[in-house]
């Protein structure tokens, strides 16, 4: 059956069942992300600690949420993720009850890619718990200050809508905790406030710098006004005063201000002053009344909408830092400066906070993270260690395990790998592979150790080593590109590498050689969008053609299709592999309208989906569309996502299930089931961020986040059984994916130290799902062979203890699970892949003797690859599904000497299973016998020296006529060979072999002398 034929079925009949039917939560309640990394820090603004507790500190990241440490940065953990939003502008802490934090959400900067907030949250038990206060209109806070005695009075400066204009900016007060809100400084809905700070010697003097400043709706434009400027408060924030004798202003574009305030002597401060003549570092000594240009150094002070923190140290006024590209020091009052810290590319720093107990303890946070020094700037703790990486596309490879790829932001593309060998995804299973930070990565299909990226070079993962590749007509300067450029291979055609621009390139030779295969995609003459409103010009009008092809997509189902998306509002697509092309935009897409993200069909080569970001429009609801028919007509599907704030940036159709459809927004995952009609959010445990790309991996969703690293779900199938779950409202037993036995190295490596940052990796072995549409008394979960016996058994009645009358073996004890669920809803188990421990197995002896270490749980012999049975049984139905399991891929090794391991393993694992029954019959017999005659009759059994007491029977009574053997340490032998047959997935070895050929004549000795 044909793709195609499935879409259609899948229209007429199983759409109309699911069609305005919302899935309950509960269907789907235990799919679980996990984390994968890599750990290494993104952008971080947010950043303060507890001056009593110098070892206590907090970030906020920008769409990586609130983070705590209470080790001096050696490991950090998230304290603010189940709320609405993970952008960070900053963070406040009471000084005198240091439990009430208060945190201003959205990022605080102006830049071509930021994110935006859901206003002020409190907590009043340390970050345990927290609410919502309001100001959610804000979008940005650049600054949040609580009073130094009393932490019911906050000033947060409102930096407003980044891309339009609104009321709600300006500084704001609160005198009740966040209750109510007044605005105490404000100009226009064009003009924001930055920064505010007390005065450190005297709370009733407040400083605060207002900036006009927007972003634009085209890559890299920004707006700026006449209002920018310094204010002063000497009441408490009722009155301001616009501080001006000696800074530039409106005449020398003057921009953002950026303030540092001696703590030990308050009329001592220090100004970034950014503006287009006279900008630099100034001083003034007189409270801000007067000031002083001390410094030009562009290194100081340039780049301003970017960078303006500048600190005073607690104890010499003459010690300044300031944060910029690097963070730099000035030893004498600013007239000198030297780098303290900033690595060669530079570091992007934005706030810094020093202890005024202790000055030698700081804080900086950059745009690669949060790093503390507790020496004065000699050493600094690691930014190895904040899964907060911010990624902007994201794509896997064919390889097993599979690796995920993207251009981090700051720090370079990066290749994770979704299972790292010692049980965990470490810092040796990702790397750096080649490419700049804003890359889209597309892995080589038929090589997965040849890997593009960016504007245009070729990584290879073998050698280490990078080559450009890029079309040498993009140096002429006649094509225009962004910072981050689709790039990917025809998933019809391996061989085809497809680039974009403002025309789409073509390579089948790895890039030795390109061909341009589009004309220029993008509108002419776009129009200028209402939202950029007081800073319109007449020349805006006439502006030059700015845009580029922003999203691309080609059909997995015919080469000749490829989809072209372009950041100023356009689709195009051509179905003769790009000798022509026809404008398919749908009316509703107008200018800047960008389109984030296209996705092929799978099953329907004229199906299209579209998700528009409207964002640097001043428009934050989601935008996403369909197509079934070339892109005649389009359809918006955006029925069920959340409008605030949750700008669309891809969609993507299930490769598998027709009608299953996932999306990404500025804040969670959204999945539909009826083809986009509906959304529910597929949230779960992952923190609100912004969701930058979704790639469906085989059963895997791949979430790359741009500012919590990356994620993966693994095993979607109750997503793709969703309409059949729904319908049937019977017990369900979803398709398993495969299972492959892995395995991982730690016997015989030193481990990581446990607060050593790693990601997660998959389970290990076969993932079970099931849902249950009701609670029921009592349930079951059997996997058979292929015989159709029960190799394992688990049961919700934990005092059920069952032998297995139809298995291969003379006697099988079942031990139930003891957490499997009987309650309404999805639930999901994993089966190890291994046979149950055999009764009295103590193999933490066994694994002492040979590794001299202790594992966690017993645990029996693996089983050999191949297909097996999961059966759900209910009181009242029974269902059952195939699983596959499967050799690591990266195993070589022949059948027979795989057969071989298997057979020679349940050698041991019946050999000891015997020796168990047979200390069990002889128990009994010997219990059944009168108290003296039982001395008698063991001395019968084994001959002389058995023991007085009979109980020490089980594994402590000497069989003299065996060599001074007990049947316990012949067990551990039988164990021991086990253990070496299981390590690894290789051929036995003779000396095994042999050992157990001679074991197995020991014991059948020995059970005719017990006899």
């Amino acid at each position: 059956m044909t793709k195609f034929v499935c879409f259609v079925l899948f229209l007429l009949f199983y759409l109309p069942y699911t069609l305005g039917q919302q899935v309950p939560k509960s269907a789907y309640q235990n799919l679980e992300y996990r984390m994968i990394g890599p750990f290494r820090a993104g952008r971080t603004v947010g950043a303060v600690g507890i001056p009593t507790q110098p070892n206590v500190f907090f970030i906020g990241v920008n769409n990586g949420g609130v983070w705590k440490t209470d080790d001096y940065g050696r490991t950090w953990s998230p304290i603010m993720d189940r709320e609405s939003t993970g952008s960070i502008g900053d963070i406040a802490v009471s000084p005198t009850k240091p439990n009430i934090i208060y945190v201003g959400t959205g990022e605080g900067l102006h830049r071509p890619d930021l994110s935006t907030g859901d206003g002020i949250f409190k907590s009043i038990d340390g970050g345990t718990t927290w609410t919502h206060i309001g100001l959610s209109d804000i979008q940005q806070v650049g600054r949040i200050i609580v009073h130094p005695t009393d932490p019911n009075v906050v000033f947060v400066a409102g930096l407003g809508h980044p891309y339009g204009a609104n009321e709600e900016r300006g500084v704001f007060r609160t005198h009740d905790g966040g209750k109510t809100w007044q605005k105490v400084l404000y100009i226009d809905k064009n003009t924001g406030a930055i920064q505010v700070e007390f005065d450190p010697m005297n709370p009733k003097i407040i400083y605060a710098d207002l900036w006009e400043h927007r972003e634009g709706p085209w890559e890299n434009s920004t707006f700026s006004g006449p209002h920018s400027g310094l204010y002063k408060s000497i009441d408490g924030g009722n009155t301001w005063k616009k501080l001006t004798n000696g800074l530039p202003g409106a005449k020398e574009g003057l921009g953002r201000i950026g303030i540092g305030i001696a703590p030990n002597n308050s009329k001592i401060i220090y100004a970034t002053v950014d503006a287009m003549e006279k900008g630099g570092i100034y001083q003034s000594k007189d409270a801000g009344e007067n000031w002083v240009l001390i410094s030009t150094e562009s290194r100081l002070w340039g780049r301003g909408s970017d960078f303006a923190e500048i600190k005073v140290h607690p104890r010499d006024p003459n010690k300044v830092y300031v944060g910029n590209t690097a963070s730099y020091q000035s030893n004498d009052g600013g007239k000198t400066w030297f780098s303290l810290k900033g690595a060669p590319g530079g570091d992007d720093y934005h706030r810094f906070w020093i202890n005024p107990l202790q000055p030698d303890i700081m804080l900086f946070a950059a745009d690669q993270g949060a790093t503390i020094t507790v020496n004065g700037g000699k050493t600094w703790s690691s930014w190895y260690n904040q899964p907060t990486a911010q990624l902007y596309h994201v794509s896997a490879d064919n390889q097993f395990p599979y690796w995920v790829y993207g251009g981090q932001q700051e720090s370079g593309a990066i290749g994770v790998a979704s299972r790292g060998p010692g049980g965990q995804i470490s810092l040796r299973d990702w790397m750096g592979v080649g490419s700049d930070e804003y890359a889209y990565v597309a892995v080589d299909p038929l090589d997965p150790d040849l890997i593009y990226g960016g504007k245009l070079v070729r990584f290879n993962k073998k050698t280490g080593q990078s080559q450009s590749v890029a079309p040498e007509a993009l140096r002429s300067g006649k094509y225009r590109m962004l910072r981050t450029m689709p790039l990917m291979f025809h998933p019809a055609d391996p061989f085809m590498l497809l680039f974009a621009s403002n025309v789409l390139w073509k390579t089948t030779n790895g890039g030795s050689s390109w061909t341009i295969i589009s004309p220029d995609l993008t509108r002419e003459q776009p129009d200028v969008p209402e939202s950029i409103g007081d800073f319109r010009t007449p020349e805006l009008a006439q502006m030059n053609r700015r845009g580029a092809i922003y999203s691309l997509s080609a059909s997995p189902l015919h080469v000749g299709t490829i989809w072209a998306g372009t950041d100023d509002g356009l689709i195009h697509m051509t179905e003769d592999g790009g000798v022509h092309w026809k404008n398919v935009s749908p009316p509703s897409l107008k200018s800047w309208d960008k389109v984030a993200q296209l996705d092929a069909g799978h099953f329907n080569r004229l199906t299209a989906y579209m998700a528009v970001n409207s964002f640097r429009k001043d428009d934050l609801k989601p935008h996403m569309y369909k197509t079934h028919d070339g892109g005649n007509i389009w359809t918006e599907i955006v029925t069920g996502i959340s409008p605030l704030g949750n700008s669309v940036n891809v969609i993507r159709e299930d490769p598998q299930q027709p009608g299953l459809l996932y999306a990404g927004t500025e804040r969670e995952v959204y999945f539909s089931i009826d083809d986009g009609a509906h959304w529910q959010s597929l949230r779960n445990n992952m923190p609100a961020t912004s969701i930058r790309d979704l790639v469906v991996k085989d059963n895997d969703l791949i979430i790359g986040t741009h500012g919590r690293s990356i994620y993966i779900l693994d095993n979607i199938s109750p997503l793709r059984e969703m309409t059949k779950v729904l319908a049937a409202r019977q017990p369900h037993l979803f398709a398993a994916p495969v299972a492959y036995r892995v395995r991982d190295n730690m016997f015989h490596d030193t481990p990581f130290p446990p607060e050593e940052p790693a990601g997660q990796n998959p389970p290990d072995g076969a993932i079970i799902d099931y849902y249950l549409p009701n609670a029921v008394s009592s349930m079951s979960i059997d996997i058979l062979d292929r015989q159709g016996m029960v190799i394992r058994h688990y049961s919700n009645d934990q005092s059920e203890e069952k032998i297995g009358s139809n298995l291969p073996y003379p006697t099988y004890w079942i031990k139930p699970l003891k957490n499997i669920s009987t309650l309404a809803g999805h639930h999901r188990m994993i089966w190890d892949l291994h046979l149950e421990p055999p009764p009295g197995m103590e193999r933490e002896l066994t694994i002492a003797a040979v590794y001299k270490k202790t594992p966690t749980s017993p645990v029996g012999p693996y089983v050999h690859p191949g297909e097996y049975t999961v059966r759900l049984t209910t009181p009242l139905s029974q269902t059952e599904q195939k699983i596959i399991v499967k050799l690591d891929p990266r195993v070589i090794l022949s059948d027979q000497d795989l057969q071989d391991q298997t057979d020679l393993t349940m050698r041991c694992y019946v050999g000891f299973k015997e020796l168990e029954i047979l200390k069990e019959n002889n128990k009994k017999i010997i219990q059944s016998l009168p108290t003296g005659a039982r001395k008698t009759a063991l001395e019968a059994m084994i001959g002389t020296g058995a023991p007085d007491n009979p109980d020490l029977l089980y594994g402590s009574i000497t069989i003299a006529a065996a060599g001074k053997e007990t049947i316990t340490s012949i067990q551990t032998k039988y164990m021991y060979l086990m253990t070496l047959l299981q390590t690894a997935d290789v051929a036995p070895t003779d000396q095994t072999k042999k050992a157990l050929d001679q074991l197995t004549i020991f014991v059948d000795s020995l059970k005719m002398k017990l006899k």
